[in-house]
């Protein structure tokens, strides 16, 4: 029954709140909502920051609440039951490795996790004395790893091309594709040829919005939209040919930010899963809920422990928000999978605040030739460590640019759009705090990405791609765009108005209340009537 705890929380996981009411933001993804918790998170200090960051992860960790809708969570029914599946299915190929593999695939951060987990799981099976078993897939290939490169995900043919590679010769394989949004083509490629192809491909679909938010706009590439391609699966699972593990871990605490609650809840939810399956097969017993569940708890303590020290995060805030503003710079070094997770937090700060890469840097350091070597490691904290790691640094550098007067309200002003889904997001954003139509932001960003080149019939035509190619390697497009929008003027113009502010923020919200202006700037004001 929706509402009735299973079990006594390790957390305290605050209760369903207004983003789950069937009328806030209708028409927004729940991956892409903002999260009523950090509405004024640009009015907070480093302290209030952590606090509400901490409280927007908790939120993982929620069960189904009497709130209509009402999602299906990480706890319910049918996710534990589509998890004890999967878990035997990489059971099976763990009994019989020789000619199995799990492809674990994703593009963006999605796919830093992938990477991240299969290292770790083949470290894992090297220390049981085991052959390898997992491999990764990241759109752009392994450079994506360490470097922001956004649009190659926006390939679904990229996609099956790089499966079909690591498939090669392989009689049963898993491919994990993980898409936070239901989005990435790159992933919806991948999950239809394996569809196609059930003799030896079983696809599993991870993701955090319901199928029916799923991405439906065309694939530049590729028949199908992700919705499609989601529908179809969910058909299949009825015979176990096909899984889609989509849970809601409510919206991000910076909105759209799938760097943070999406890739943590990737994490638990895979290694939960895998570990269970791992945990299992090497007792000779069937993988069960009750073994999801204790793993689940050690992943609850982990959220504790970390915001437990909060007063010493939002100390490290503070200091690395002063380095930034002074132009310094700021280096994460760890060691094994630690500095995987280093590299992958400076590298999501390029394109989510329109950061320099040097900006904010992780490095790996040490001897990384052997991360494990004992039995012991499938039981221990290791995971746990991973994720208290994550949850640190994302909270200090998010934080950090919000002290810069990176963000508005709880929206990534400056990012940089360099894909097919920052585009809409994009678009999302200038409808929201502008209250004009679709079609007179879609001329403003167009403005704002082609200057100095003036807008012809031709450009208006062109595919997104073609915009997004020019727009990812320039900077301050949005802002630009939505002063355009907001004082009825040039671009030109509106570049004067950004250089004479002291942050992108403060010229945004300085333009929202001036003189004149008769429109709220409340996202639950503005933005339903603005995407109707």
């Amino acid at each position: 029954m929706p509402g009735t705890k299973r079990f006594q929380h390790v957390i305290e996981t605050p209760e369903p709140g207004q983003w789950e009411l069937s009328g806030y933001e209708a028409a927004v993804p729940i991956t892409e909502k903002s999260n009523p918790l950090t509405r004024d998170l640009d009015k907070a200090d480093a302290e209030k920051i952590v606090q509400l960051l901490g409280q927007c992860d908790a939120e993982i960790f929620q069960e189904e609440g009497q709130a209509m809708p009402t999602y299906q969570r990480l706890y319910s029914e049918s996710v534990l039951t589509t998890m004890v599946q999967v878990a035997e299915k990489v059971q099976d190929i763990l009994k019989e490795p020789e000619e199995g593999l799990v492809v674990l695939s994703g593009g963006g951060t999605s796919g830093r996790m992938a990477f991240l987990m299969s290292v770790s799981f083949n470290q894992l099976m090297k220390g049981l004395g085991q052959k390898p078993l997992y491999t990764y897939l990241i759109a752009g290939g392994d450079r994506s790893v360490v470097a922001s490169r956004e649009r190659t995900e926006d390939s679904a043919l990229h996609g099956i091309e790089e499966l079909k590679k690591v498939a090669a010769g392989k009689k049963r394989v898993i491919v994990i594709g993980i898409s936070v949004g239901l989005s990435a083509p790159f992933v919806a490629g991948q999950m239809d040829y394996c569809m196609d192809n059930t003799d030896v491909f079983l696809p599993v679909l991870v993701g955090f919005n319901p199928v029916s938010m799923a991405r439906n706009d065309p694939i530049e590439d590729w028949s199908s939209t992700f919705r499609q391609v989601a529908e179809r699966m969910q058909k299949m699972q009825e015979k176990q040919e096909a899984f889609v593990l989509n849970p809601a871990v409510g919206p991000e605490g910076l909105s759209g930010s799938s760097r943070m609650k999406g890739g943590s809840a990737t994490k638990i939810l895979l290694e939960t899963l895998l570990l269970a399956a791992h945990k299992t097969v090497d007792r000779g017993i069937a993988a069960s809920q009750r073994c999801l569940l204790e793993i689940l708890r050690t992943f609850e303590r982990a959220h504790q422990v970390t915001y437990s020290q909060s007063s010493k995060i939002a100390t490290l805030m503070k200091q690395v928000s002063t380095s930034l503003e002074k132009k310094g710079r700021v280096h994460l070094v760890g060691w094994q999978t630690l500095g995987i997770i280093a590299i992958m937090d400076g590298v999501e700060c390029i394109h989510t605040f329109g950061a320099d890469f040097r900006d904010v840097r992780g490095f790996l350091i040490g001897d990384h030739s052997d991360m494990f070597n004992q039995k012991a490691e499938l039981t221990n904290q290791k995971f746990q460590r991973e994720l208290s790691t994550k949850w640190i640094l994302n909270t200090v550098s998010t934080g950090a640019h919000v002290l810069l007067g990176k963000i508005l309200q709880n929206h990534m002003l400056d990012l940089r759009i360099g894909n097919s889904k920052l585009f809409w997001r994009a678009l999302a954003m200038l409808q929201r705090f502008s209250g004009q139509s679709k079609a007179r932001c879609i001329e403003s960003l167009l403005q704002s990405i082609h200057f100095p080149q003036p807008l012809s019939d031709e450009i208006r035509a062109a595919p997104i791609s073609c915009h997004i190619q020019i727009a990812q390697e320039k900077e301050q497009v949005i802002p630009i765009a939505l002063l355009s929008l907001l004082f009825r003027c040039s671009i030109p113009e509106a570049q004067a108005h950004l250089a004479a502010a002291p942050s992108v923020c403060e010229a945004v919200r300085s333009a929202l209340t001036g003189p004149g202006r008769k429109r709220s700037a409340d996202p639950l004001e503005t933005l339903q009537p603005a995407l109707e």
